[in-house]
Formats: structure tokens, sequence, C-alpha cells
């Protein structure tokens, strides 16, 4: 029987709810997002997250709680979305290589009460050359993630460090995750 509905299209975050062996379906609801003028990451992350879970509700209306989750990367205060192109993952790339920046995750679980959790990552690329960026581009593993790269492919060959949670930066801070569904009723380890 699944316990929650994963508002999400991602198979990151169906992996990840797989691997704490969170029972729990796929419903895909479209929202708008684009960001807000002088949206902070921060409060950008939390509306989509928001506005997932609810769209979800008003569409489905389902009996059981609904987790929503939005990912971005941030470099300064610049959100990072996923590249419409080669030459936008390409500049996505220059702009972290040698650099660190942040993965904002927020999720919201939508259940007898909202719930609402962030996680903020610190990532440090390794400087990078035009040749490793033009073949990770041609491995196709940038085309539609946030920032153009994704930590748990190929793209990890670029990480030097990091210093927050590693599946926040795939999409679902899975500690984060816990707390709000234990909030609902939900544990884990029992």
């Amino acid at each position: 029987m699944p316990k929650i509905i994963l508002a999400s299209a991602s198979p990151r975050r169906k992996e990840l709810l797989n691997q704490i062996n969170v029972q729990h379906f796929v419903q895909i609801v479209d929202i708008d997002e684009t960001p807000l003028f002088n949206e902070s990451p921060s409060d950008y992350v939390q509306r989509l997250a928001a506005e997932k879970a609810t769209a979800c509700f008003q569409k489905f209306n389902p009996q059981l709680p609904i987790l929503a989750a939005d990912t971005t990367v941030v470099l300064g205060n610049n959100i990072m979305g996923k590249p419409k192109d080669q030459n936008e993952a390409l500049t996505m790339l220059r702009q972290l290589s040698g650099n660190t920046h942040q993965v904002f995750t927020a999720i919201t679980l939508f259940g007898r009460s909202q719930h609402h959790a962030l996680s903020i990552t610190d990532v440090t690329f390794k400087n990078l050359s035009e040749a490793e960026m033009l073949a990770y581009w041609q491995s196709g593993e940038p085309i539609d993630k946030a920032g153009s790269y994704a930590i748990q492919g190929v793209g990890s060959l670029f990480i030097e460090r990091i210093n927050g949670s590693f599946s926040g930066v795939m999409g679902l801070p899975l500690f984060e995750t816990a707390q709000l569904l234990a909030r609902e009723g939900i544990e884990l380890l029992v």
C-alpha cells in the first residue's frame, strides 16, 4: 500500500524514496516554474514545492499525503535552471568551474497540515577545461538538469567537495524528508 503521493516526474526523487522504503505512487503536475521578479532562491524553491503539492491536491484530491520538491542551483544570487541548449549549458558550466555554488532543495508535505523544509548545500567544482565541458554536454547528462550537471552521474567527476546533503543535491534531502514524514505519523524505521 502506498503511504504517500510523490508530485514529481523526477526519477531521482522516486529512487531516493525507494532507497528509504517509502511506498508511494507518482502523480505528475505541471506548474509555471518561472521565477518571480526579485524572488530570492530560497523563496523560489519553497514557492514551487508548495505550488506542486497544492496543484496535485486540487487535481487529484487524494486521500494520502502529498510530497513535492523543487531543486535549483544558485551561484551568487543567480538561479540556474535547466539549460535550453548547448550554449546555455556550457555558459553555466563555465560559471560553476572553480567556484562554490549552492543547491537549494525545498520540500512540502501536504497531509493533515502542510509541512515545509529547506536544504541548502555548498558544492565546489574543480576548474573545468573546455574539452571536459563539451564532452560532458555530449554525454547528454546536462540536458534536463538544473545548473547543467548531475551529482549522481558523470557530473560527480567535477565536484571537489560538498558541504551539506548529497541527496538534497540529487533532488530530495532524505533527512528533512524523514522529519516531515514523521510529523504525518509515517515512521520509517518502526
